[in-house]
């Protein structure tokens, strides 16, 4: 007798954000990523309801990034690297060229560089001298359109077929060549809205929104509620509650505005949840939000076990909605979010899919003994930023399980509003404040930098407050206002301060400062002094020098742990979401007389999969004299993502790798450098390295030519197949000298 299959409807939410790149209104943006995602993903990720006959999609579009598309599509506004394609080359200053070379690399490695033969060549030609005259004018133009170009979905080449003769072009590339890409672009980001619309309209999909600026709304509504123990340099009361209810009514309003509809549910900004969140949404109407598997389990005291692979035991409770005094919560899974944006693109795209079904169809079977009908599995993440690091910018991929899901009779895409209709939500009797992030708000708050931007944001807007009541009628205030709330976004918070790292923080801190300036310009009164101050150098950075000698066991334990109290030590970033995408979590590193010592802590996350322990890791460690002239070669990493940092274009004496191969050191390897920029291996057989609970390797000074009294510059590389991950460092070289 066969088993009859309950039915699984899922939930598709794709969130779409992009935070403030202009100094003012009208000003050109600093950073081109509304244009260039605009043309990769927003546009495309909503045409896929029209190759499916049943496919339903929810998208949460943020409203300060529709007015961007705004900008470029009806206002013709540009940002700095368009500005420069569309400018003649014979044109461009020095500085013009620095910016050029340095910027117009932003782009995947393996998917959207390596693919190009001529934008590959120019990378590689960069890669060995990048100077400004590297580059010959020609190349110069070649270069911003191939950028430009790179940046497109393949999509677009079957409705542009001018698109798809200036790709086949390759090389040669005309001014004229580069004003069509930037209007072919201008194009499709005018499409944009109305695609939505007309999908809406249809029923296909439905939109969401979030707060118009991005804040995070239970620091806004108490920070209190957000950490009980404040330390003595965060504010007691932000004093931003009517802030965060103006910026959540005026997104709800411009949904309204532009689409005709308003919008039934919101996405909090990051996931960032509270019960006073919920009690602001009850009282503007909104009948539904989400956030995170992990505030479902602090909510109901039941953690979701997995299993080695991350499948769910019981994946009940997550399967159901709920409702919090009279709001309805919907909770997404936590492990598919991580693994579409950072596991899948490292392998075939239809095999992915089909890992992501079978997970889906795990699922599925574990509700059989269930008591109700209903069953909602929600994927909700980020829907522009992991395409890029996809094959045919995710095309493949996303084709492939749609279709799955599709021919499935048991399975179901849903819009939420109408899942929610038909469903009986579970009462929540309790919910645990958190974000989508650890279950907590670290990466926004509680860290020295980032408490001193919410000390510079309070001190504005105790300012601004101030001055508003004695002079209500200044009819510059809405526009003061609106600097202030874009100051609140989450953004600015997320990447100030440990642990993520943009490669662009210092623009990210002066465009903050500057809408700081702002407020005080439209309101005519002078701005205070401390704006002119970078965040960046107002903090002290935790000390990453050892604080004395100290010889350790090396044996990869924990047995000398004490010992490692004198250690310098520096801090792994995270990934832009998670863990799960670093080897270490930490590296730790001091000498003795005669011996430099580093330890590499294991990411504690990774340890709960052993699978994942058992793959590939490779990490370099680059070494130089400062005090002694010796042959220097240049990093020997392939790039990948970011831009090109500047201390990734020093040259280095010694280079050491670290291997780690299905859990167990296979390769210990030291170079040196050799004239005209070359590598020469180098003699390891004094090297000691051991992988147990750390990674602890052990290296003579007199191996890497560092003398009595001489300093040693080093830095890291995590380069995993010779593509750069991560360098640590980002900022200066960490010293060493030896006495």
């Amino acid at each position: 007798m066969m088993t009859q299959v309950k039915k699984l409807s899922v939930a598709f939410y794709w969130h779409m954000h992009q935070p403030v790149y202009q100094l003012s209104p009208a000003g050109d943006y600093l950073m081109p990523w509304v244009r260039l995602h605009a043309v990769k993903d927003y546009l495309d990720m909503v045409l896929f309801v029209d190759k499916f006959k049943n496919l339903k999609l929810n998208f949460n579009l943020v409203p300060v990034l529709l007015d961007a598309l705004i900008d470029y599509g009806e206002n013709n506004l540009h940002d700095i690297h368009s500005r420069l394609t569309v400018t003649d080359v014979k044109n461009y200053t020095d500085d013009d060229k620095e910016f050029i070379i340095n910027n117009f690399f932003d782009a995947n490695y393996h998917s959207m560089i390596l693919p190009n033969e001529e934008y590959n060549r120019l990378y590689q030609k960069y890669q060995s001298n990048g100077s400004i005259d590297t580059f010959s004018d020609e190349e110069y133009s070649d270069l911003t359109a191939l950028f430009n170009l790179a940046w497109f979905d393949p999509v677009h080449k079957n409705f542009y077929p001018e698109l798809k003769n200036l790709i086949k072009k390759k090389k040669g590339y005309t001014l004229d060549d580069r004003i069509k890409i930037i209007e072919i672009q201008r194009d499709i980001i005018r499409k944009i809205i109305p695609a939505y619309k007309k999908r809406l309209s249809q029923g296909k999909i439905e939109i969401t929104t979030s707060p118009y600026y991005h804040p995070i709304l239970p620091i806004l509504l108490n920070i209190k509620d957000v950490n009980k123990n404040l330390k003595d340099n965060l504010p007691e009361n932000l004093k931003m509650e009517l802030d965060a209810k103006m910026q959540t009514t005026m997104a709800l309003d411009r949904i309204e505005e532009i689409f005709g509809i308003r919008p039934k549910g919101i996405w909090p900004s990051e996931q960032c949840i509270s019960p006073k969140v919920m009690k602001l949404f009850k009282n503007l109407g909104i009948e539904w939000t989400i956030a995170d598997e992990g505030i479902l389990s602090d909510s109901i005291d039941f953690e979701f076990a997995r299993d080695f692979r991350g499948y769910m035991e019981d994946p009940y409770h997550l399967l159901k909605t709920y409702d919090y005094k009279g709001t309805k919560i919907i909770f997404r899974d936590a492990i598919i979010p991580n693994l579409i944006g950072f596991e899948y693109p490292n392998h075939s795209p239809e095999g992915c899919a089909n890992d992501l079904y079978d997970r889906i169809k795990v699922e599925q079977s574990k509700i059989l003994s269930s008591p109700d009908e209903n069953h909602l599995l929600v994927i909700a993440m980020d829907g522009e930023n992991c395409w890029e690091n996809y094959t045919a910018d995710g095309n493949t991929f996303l084709s492939a399980i749609y279709s799955l899901i599709e021919n499935d009779p048991t399975l179901e895409t849903v819009l939420i509003s109408d899942y929610l209709k038909k469903d009986t939500p579970k009462p929540l009797a309790k919910l645990s404040s958190g974000s989508g992030v650890s279950r907590n708000f670290k990466l926004w708050i509680d860290e020295p930098l980032k408490d001193l931007a919410w000390n510079y944001l309070k001190q504005v807007r105790d300012d601004f407050s101030a001055y508003v009541k004695t002079n209500p009628l200044n009819p510059n205030i809405d526009a003061a206002r609106r600097e202030l709330f874009i100051c609140e976004g989450s953004d600015w918070f997320w990447w100030y301060g440990e642990p993520n790292d943009s490669g662009r923080d210092n623009i990210f801190d002066y465009i903050f400062r500057e809408h700081l300036k702002n407020i005080y310009k439209y309101l005519g009164i002078k701005e205070p002094e401390y704006l002119e101050t970078p965040l960046l150098s107002a903090i002290a950075k935790p000390s990453r020098f050892p604080k004395g000698e100290f010889t350790p066991l090396v044996e990869g334990n924990d047995n000398d742990d004490d010992r490692w109290l004198n250690a310098g030590c520096i801090k792994i970033p995270d990934g832009p979401v998670l863990k799960e995408n670093k080897f270490y979590d930490k590296i730790c590193f001091g000498y003795d007389k005669d011996f430099l010592y580093f330890r590499f802590y294991i990411n504690e996350y990774l340890k709960m999969t052993p699978s994942i322990l058992k793959q590939a890791n490779q990490m370099y460690i680059y070494m130089r004299n400062r005090d002694k002239k010796q042959s220097l070669s240049p990093v020997r990493i392939i790039q990948k993502t970011e831009s090109i940092l500047p201390i990734s274009k020093e040259k280095f004496h010694n280079e050491l790798q670290v291997s780690i191969f299905d859990g167990e050191i296979n390769l210990i390897r030291l170079v040196k450098a050799i004239p005209n920029n070359l590598w020469a291996i180098s003699s390891s057989k004094n090297i000691k390295a051991v992988y147990k609970k750390y990674v602890d390797v052990s290296i003579p000074f007199d191996s890497v030519s560092i003398d009595k009294g001489n300093t040693l510059e080093f830095m890291f590389v995590n380069a995993n197949f010779g593509i750069k991950d991560y360098v640590v460092p980002n900022d200066m070289l960490l010293t060493i000298k030896r006495m």
